[in-house]
């Protein structure tokens, strides 16, 4: 028969939590709510337009180039911050005892202030920046980095190099805590690297692959104040996000089309990132 607990060793967990959870409700969640409810009335006079600004949002054109070269970014970004940065985890487990130097290394950029990091792509990406500077001396003609289709690589370029070392990180920890007993019995049994990476280095890495990727998704959002610190509001159309186009709502006043701007995005990230959790907790049951 189970033991009923005591209210009192019932109710301690919940006041350690208390100051967090009033906070949170605080910053977080009632905004959210607040936000969900101005998005069904009308910004100037507080009248009920139910889903008239919903469809005001789908409608814009503005919000359409943002919406998708955001998601172009998304689908180009996170496949290639996730294979680049386990290829080298990989390669760094070869290295266990040294390994440390080079998650130091890998994570600096994430400690250098943004405005730094927009300080030195001007340097280097400015029509008359380093690059070009180099580029010149084999006799090619420069190109403008920040104004023109090129931007859209210097933003991938950025949003990898900033988020490489803490994937990294989060990969290491995963292949560390494998049993290196499986791969000893794996390649007694003759099984080749591919097998062993397939079979067994994959499946015991899923836990890791969804944090991860949520994290990176999660950053990928990040990359405006980059962006907008290179090239203002309105930059080149490539690189013109979803957070740029709320940036703008927000400065005339458009807290409608924002709010059900929000809403949207807000769905759309937390029903990928319920079907991300799906399809994997279906293949850790098989």
């Amino acid at each position: 028969m189970r033991k009923e607990v005591p209210f009192r060793e019932r109710i301690v967990p919940w006041l350690f939590l208390a100051p967090s959870l009033i906070f949170v409700s605080i910053m977080v969640f009632i905004p959210l709510l607040d936000v969900l409810r101005r998005s069904f009335f009308h910004a100037a006079g507080g009248r009920f337009v139910g889903f008239q600004n919903y469809l005001a949002v789908l409608d814009n054109s503005a919000f359409k180039l943002a919406a998708g070269n955001t998601l172009k970014f998304v689908l180009v970004c996170i496949p290639l911050l996730l294979v680049i940065s386990l290829a080298v985890s990989l390669l760094l487990t070869a290295f266990r005892e040294s390994h440390g130097i080079f998650k130091t290394s890998f994570l600096v950029p994430m400690a250098i202030p943004v405005a730094s990091i927009v300080l030195l792509w001007r340097v280097i990406f400015h029509k008359n920046g380093l690059l070009n500077a180099f580029t010149a001396l084999w006799g090619l003609v420069p190109v403008d980095w920040i104004g023109s289709k090129a931007a859209f690589g210097v933003l991938v370029f950025a949003y990898l190099w900033k988020n490489f070392g803490y994937d990294m990180v989060l990969w290491l920890s995963g292949l560390v805590a494998i049993n290196p007993a499986l791969y000893e019995a794996a390649q007694i049994d003759g099984a080749g690297s591919i097998r062993r990476f397939t079979q067994i280095t994959l499946p015991n890495l899923m836990p890791v692959f969804f944090t991860t990727t949520v994290l990176s998704l999660l950053n990928s959002f990040k990359v405006f104040r980059e962006a907008y610190l290179i090239a203002g509001s309105y930059p080149e159309e490539s690189i013109y996000m979803l957070q740029h186009l709320f940036n703008n709502w927000y400065g005339n006043l458009d807290v409608d089309k924002m709010c059900a701007g929000a809403v949207m995005m807000a769905l759309f990230v937390f029903i990928l990132i319920m079907l991300l959790q799906k399809v994997l907790s279906r293949e850790e049951k098989e």
